[in-house]
């Protein structure tokens, strides 16, 4: 970036012009002012990164300076310096706003120093913006890929309740995005600015859970040598997503009862309730309602969570998203190493749309990077597909045979001996590789089946790895 600027304000031209001599060896701006009246003039006409200001001036004095870059200029870091230095005058100081505080004399070292701490600090305040920009950009909702009917009214949704504080339950299958969903809530949100902090509740343990998600003071169990701030309050006035809200503990689903009708909570081993201001997004891949039935979820803060639920769809039923998702990920992988792979024929695509994808949107991504690190032309081939998808891709069309002709026609004993192969294949994984099993699913005969199996040269898997 271009030099950082840096305002010096003294009443006396000895100061200033050593301050000046002092910081312009390391290649700042400088300007100068000859007191806090022209000092906020100067201020109100440019910008500057750093005010160097006295403490004694004349009409406005530097602790005026100081107030006044509070709330006018609070992107400007503000030091003072005094040979009136005094301990009151260094709290007072620092308590309405200064960086840091120097007492004259002072040496020319300590001031290049805390000079470049106040850099590092506007360096460190810079990045932390930027990234924050980066993740509400990665989050907007326009970000998430999909066509589909179904997906759009989740999009149309999500629109909806993202600028209210509503608790939401997002419902779906494990992979089909539940945490990418709450994240555009929170960063679509008018808390985007606060933390949106992540608790998966199935994966910590029951008797560690409720210190990770309240606290704990020092001394409340064993090991607990001082006091540890809980996700709650990490999440002051952002969004804390509970994932897996269906593992927790019946003893937490009270606790967290309480947290939602009354808004406060107390630390393990604590007695003063502590008052939160958080939004609540749960997420699940059960169904809670019959958690509930089953007596393993509490009805009550079932009703609690499920003010505004969002379903997510699985996959296999919005598999029209599928060329899409997979040309968005290639992108993806793309732009973080060198990747050959531009997209995946029209026979991958077809076989692609027709497998089950138990683990959904995830499953797919995981296929789609393995696949650009893989293979080597522009295209990923059908061949290039795991023995999963296709042997998946048999299962899913067996009842339904669906087979693609080209405009060029096809060679029809050989789409009968792809047909053929893929349905045998199917038995022999259903059933283990047990050959009575798989003949009594065709209806032929174990001979028949071998012989057939022979004329494929089909091999189990498990012998083949064992060899």
């Amino acid at each position: 970036m271009d030099k950082y600027r840096i305002l010096i304000v003294d009443d006396e031209a000895q100061n200033r012009e050593f301050l000046k001599d002092i910081l312009g060896r390391d290649e700042y701006e400088i300007d100068v002012a000859v007191d806090g009246k022209d000092a906020i003039q100067k201020l109100g006409q440019d910008f500057f990164h750093i005010v160097l200001t006295d403490l004694m001036m004349p009409d406005l004095d530097g602790l005026g300076v100081i107030r006044w870059l509070a709330k006018h200029r609070p992107d400007t870091i503000g030091i003072l310096f005094t040979g009136y230095g005094s301990i009151k005058t260094a709290v007072e100081a620092m308590r309405i706003g200064a960086f840091d505080y120097l007492t004259k004399p002072f040496k020319a070292e300590e001031i290049t120093i805390v000079v470049q701490k106040a850099v590092e600090h506007l360096k460190l305040r810079q990045e932390n913006i930027l990234l924050k920009q980066q993740l509400k950009t990665q989050n907007r909702i326009d970000n998430m890929v999909g066509t589909s009917d179904k997906m759009q009214k989740v999009f149309d949704l999500i629109g909806k309740i993202a600028g209210t504080d509503s608790t939401i339950l997002i419902l779906g299958e494990s992979g089909t995005g539940k945490e990418l969903v709450a994240k555009a809530i929170h960063y679509n949100s008018l808390r985007s600015t606060c933390p949106f902090v992540p608790v998966n509740c199935g994966a910590i343990p029951e008797e560690l859970l409720e210190s990770e998600l309240f606290g704990h003071e020092k001394g409340a169990f064993t090991g607990a040598f001082r006091m540890r701030i809980g996700r709650f309050e990490l999440a002051s006035s952002g969004t804390i997503f509970l994932d897996e809200i269906s593992e927790m503990s019946p003893n937490l689903q009270v606790k967290l009862l309480r947290v939602i009708q009354e808004r406060e909570f107390e630390r393990v081993g604590g007695v003063k309730p502590i008052k939160i201001d958080v939004r609540i997004i749960a997420a699940t891949n059960k169904n809670l309602e019959e958690e509930v039935a089953q007596g393993r979820f509490r009805e009550d803060l079932y009703y609690r969570l499920n003010v505004i639920p969002i379903n997510l769809p699985p996959l296999r039923e919005r598999t029209e998203d599928i060329p899409i998702l997979v040309r968005h990920f290639i992108e993806k992988f793309s732009s973080q190493r060198p990747v050959t792979v531009k997209d995946f024929n029209r026979k991958a695509l077809s076989c692609l749309m027709r497998y089950k994808w138990p683990g959904n949107v995830r499953e797919l991504e995981n296929l789609v990077e393995r696949m650009t690190v893989l293979c080597d032309g522009d295209e990923v081939e059908l061949s290039d597909l795991p023995d999963k998808i296709l042997t998946g891709t048999v299962q899913a069309v067996a009842s339904i045979p669906q087979i693609e002709l080209p405009e060029e026609g096809i060679d029809l004993s050989t789409a009968v001996s792809d047909f053929e192969k893929s349905i045998i294949l199917q038995a022999l994984n259903k059933s283990n590789w047990v050959k009575n099993r798989a003949a009594k699913l065709l209806k032929v005969n174990r001979t028949t089946l071998v012989e057939k199996i022979k004329k494929q040269r089909l091999e189990n898997p498990a012998e083949v790895k064992s060899n």
